[in-house]
């Protein structure tokens, strides 16, 4: 019999450790879990940060300090779906840490968690996935990043989720992603537009809000717009807005609908649906500011074309912005302000506004103290007052022109180029110019003029231009020449035309011309014209009026003189030089051996008359006064007055002490007066007086006007000027007439590089040609003054051809040159040989 063998128990695998539950409450220790290769370590150790990071911010940023995002971000692709779950659940919540999103988007985790996105997925996975990806869309590079990686179209999808938080962080993750207009255009691209409306009729307010906040965005573009008109966005949007429960969500989708009424075919629609009235509704009843504002706002879109402010118009709509001009709100105040500018732009609204005295409502927001309501008020009244002189008198009648002078020196931009714009169109009338011109509008101007804003600058410098042209609003006056001159060189084109406009305006007063040309237009419009890029219609002007109110620079530079110009006393004739100086610093100069200046002068100085000593008050000690009285042009004037003491009794033939005192007092008294007359009467340099030219013109006007016919008079006051001028020169025998030498004796004689043309007796072509046109101008004979080359000068006259070729039509009368020197009185017709040899020759 065998023997039998007792069975013993196995001894358990070295390799099996037995279950050790740990609890433990420490986040570090937790964080080390992490690694752990057991899922249901894993498991736990994600559910408990995920507890832990709800705690709030400062448990994110510890469990972040721990480490705990890295091994996170490995772990959401875990193959066991409990522990992608909870690692998911972790790594969402933390995810609105600041720091935590700068690390997941150095870890590249975004490709991951798009990944997690299908829909075979958990949808507790999609909700953090989706949680986790609206908060890293708030940065621009992790939107690039998700466009890249094509996480739109899963998140587009998951907005049809039954989830509500997988739908409300799918939508906020969108609508971070469209603030770029690439995905814009993708959410179009990949029929976006339907789950979105679809989300309108949520029943949770935020996500109908977020969706919203979509819309508005994505309906900026125009394809879209016309998806949301096939998708019937309008029905939906409508419906929304009807619905008074959504009353604080009405902002968002007036603002959606604000968009899409741009498009003619969206505003049809939407007149077709009964929409328009919805809107005029908002507007009309009282009801959310908010609300009211974005109604008007989307007026304000509507009202951009010319069919829809024809359509709006017979809606009446300039009654209801009227009436919401007496409310309270900035916002909403800025909002009309801007529909009445669009709804101006249709003429029978301009009418309408009139007629409601809704010019007036306008024009007292002029004192708002908010400046987006000012700004928005002088852009309502420049479109009001536009072409429309009924509507400037209306705000000139509701003293708006005081307030839109005080709007220049506003320190918006908009506000200061908007009220110059309404100034502009309000100067057309000589009224409303003078009375803004009252106010002190040109000093007003300066600080607009020299603003760094282009639209301030182009509506400154209208203004000015249409200002500019009465006597009072004198720009030289303010100080402005200035900044005027400096706007030549800008590089702006509309700036520099209306600068060039503006100085072609002053320059019609010739001080003011002057002193451009001395500040340095007269050069940059030069330059301007010599450039075919920058020359202008204007430039060209402001050059010809610049020159016209200064002809001796005119000829000087252009070498002629048309029988427009017409020279005065004080024209001087420096010769074809670059520099043109002034006469007072020509006198200046020391005598040298160029060319000397012919100057012209027909006029007397002023001489003093006598002193006259009136006493003002009887008595012992009284107070005369001492006038200097001059003689000008046949009247006496009062130059100045100066009282000194003076005693009674210094008349006395006693020699008192008091008599003494009296003399000394006086004595001092006398001196002190004669110093400041001595400084007052001080007068600046003047051309001298050249009497022997006066004595011509008195000639001329007794000898040539009596004769009738034209060419007689040209051919007399060329022998008088030929008689004064050493009379007539044989063309061979020039080189013995010594003029040159009869002007260097002139020269030393006066000590001056100046000569008065009267004091010439010896004169070749160039003294001739100008003491003719000058004579011409004082008796009122036309001629013209040409330079040519070497010395040569010579005056161009208009002769009738002889007798018409037809009944009843005048000649066209014929060019021919005056001779001067060699055969006196000759008129030799333009352009002929003997005519091209007298200018050559």
């Amino acid at each position: 019999m065998g023997k039998k063998v007792k069975k013993e128990s196995e001894p358990p695998s070295k390799d099996v450790f037995d279950p050790l539950p740990i609890e433990s409450k420490k986040a570090a220790t937790v964080v080390l879990m992490l690694n752990s290769p057991e899922e249901e370590v894993l498991v736990k150790a994600c559910e408990a940060i995920h507890k832990f990071a709800e705690k709030g911010d400062e448990n994110r940023s510890s469990l972040l300090g721990l480490g705990a995002v890295e091994p996170l971000s490995h772990l959401i692709s875990h193959e066991d779906k409990l522990v992608r779950r909870n690692a998911f659940m972790a790594l969402g919540v933390m995810a609105a840490n600041s720091d935590v999103k700068r690390l997941l988007k150095k870890l590249d985790a975004i490709p991951s968690i798009i990944g997690k996105l299908s829909p075979e997925e958990d949808v507790v996975v999609h909700e953090f996935a989706t949680l986790c990806l609206a908060s890293l869309s708030v940065d621009f590079s992790c939107k690039v990043q998700i466009s890249d990686q094509e996480g739109l179209e899963p998140l587009i999808q998951l907005l049809s989720s039954p989830d509500p938080d997988v739908k409300k962080n799918s939508v906020e993750t969108i609508c971070n992603l469209v603030q770029d207009l690439p995905s814009r255009v993708a959410v179009r691209e990949l029929n976006g537009v339907p789950p979105l409306l679809e989300l309108l009729r949520s029943e949770f307010p935020v996500i109908q809000q977020l969706s919203l906040r979509t819309l508005v965005i994505v309906t900026t573009d125009t394809d879209t717009r016309a998806t949301f008109r096939e998708e019937q966005g309008f029905d939906r949007l409508l419906e929304f807005l009807c619905n008074k429960e959504f009353s604080d969500l009405h902002v968002e989708a007036l603002q959606v609908l604000s968009n899409c009424l741009e498009d003619r075919d969206s505003l049809q629609l939407i007149h077709e649906t009964g929409g328009l009235q919805r809107l005029l509704q908002f507007i009309t009843t009282p009801t959310l500011l908010d609300i009211q504002t974005n109604a008007v706002k989307a007026i304000y879109r509507v009202a951009q074309s010319s069919e829809n402010r024809k359509l709006l118009h017979e809606q009446d709509i300039e009654r209801s912005l009227v009436e919401l001009l007496s409310l309270e709100g900035d916002s909403l105040r800025t909002a009309t302000c801007q529909a009445v500018a669009a709804m101006s732009l249709h003429l029978a609204s301009k009418d309408a506004f009139r007629d409601l005295d809704g010019i007036r409502a306008v024009v007292q927001l002029l004192g708002s103290e908010g400046g987006e309501v000012r700004e928005a008020a002088a852009q309502a009244l420049s479109s009001l007052t536009s072409s429309n002189q009924l509507n400037a008198y209306a705000v000139y009648e509701a003293e708006g022109d005081e307030g839109l002078v005080q709007q220049l020196h506003d320190v918006i931009p908009g506000a200061v180029a908007h009220a110059a714009a309404v100034l502009t169109n309000m100067a057309e009338q000589e009224v409303l110019r003078c009375s803004i011109l009252s106010h002190g509008a040109m000093a007003a101007l300066l600080e607009p003029l020299k603003s760094a804003d282009t639209h301030t600058l182009v509506r400154a410098t209208q203004a000015l231009a249409a200002l500019a042209c009465d006597a009072e609003g004198r720009l030289r006056n303010a100080g402005g020449l200035v900044p005027l001159v400096q706007l030549l060189q800008s590089n702006h084109k509309e700036v520099r035309r209306n600068a060039c406009w503006a100085i072609s305006v002053c320059a019609n007063d010739e001080p003011t011309a002057v002193e451009m040309c001395k500040l340095g237009a007269l050069d940059l419009l030069q330059e301007i014209n010599s450039s075919a890029n920058r020359r202008n219609k204007f430039s060209e002007i402001a050059l010809q009026r610049l020159l016209d109110s200064n002809l001796s620079l005119k000829y000087s530079l252009t070498n002629t003189l048309a029988p427009t110009d017409i020279t005065m006393d004080g024209f001087y004739d420096p010769g074809k030089v670059e520099l043109v100086l002034t006469l007072e610093d020509l006198s200046k100069q020391p005598v040298n051996q160029r060319r000397p200046v012919i100057a012209i002068n027909a006029k007397p100085l002023d001489t003093p008359l006598l002193a006259v000593c009136i006493t003002l008050e009887p008595g012992s000690v009284g107070w005369p006064v001492l006038f200097w009285l001059y003689v000008s042009r046949g009247q006496v004037k009062c130059l100045s007055l100066f009282p000194f003491s003076f005693t009674l009794s210094s008349c006395s033939k006693g020699k008192s002490k008091g008599r003494k005192e009296d003399e000394k007092l006086r004595d001092e008294d006398e001196s002190k007066a004669q110093q400041e007359v001595a400084t007052v009467t001080e007068k600046p340099w003047m051309l001298p007086y050249d009497a022997a030219f006066h004595a011509l013109v008195t000639e001329a006007t007794k000898t040539i006007l009596p004769l009738h016919a034209e060419s007689e008079q040209y051919s007399a006051l060329a022998r008088l000027v030929s008689e004064v001028m050493g009379g007539a020169v044989e063309v061979d025998r020039q080189h013995d007439f010594l003029w040159e030498l009869h002007l260097s004796e002139l020269r030393y004689e006066l000590q001056s590089n100046i000569i008065p043309i009267g004091q010439i007796r010896k004169g070749t072509y160039y003294h001739r040609a100008l003491l003719y046109k000058v004579l011409a101008d004082r008796i009122g004979v036309s001629c013209s003054l040409v330079r040519g080359e070497y010395n040569r000068v010579w005056n161009e006259v208009l002769l009738s051809a002889g007798t018409p070729h037809y009944p009843g039509c005048q000649p066209q009368p014929r060019a021919h040159l005056v001779d001067l020197i060699h055969q006196p009185g000759r008129l030799l017709r333009a352009n002929t040989p003997q005519a091209i040899q007298y200018q050559t020759i």
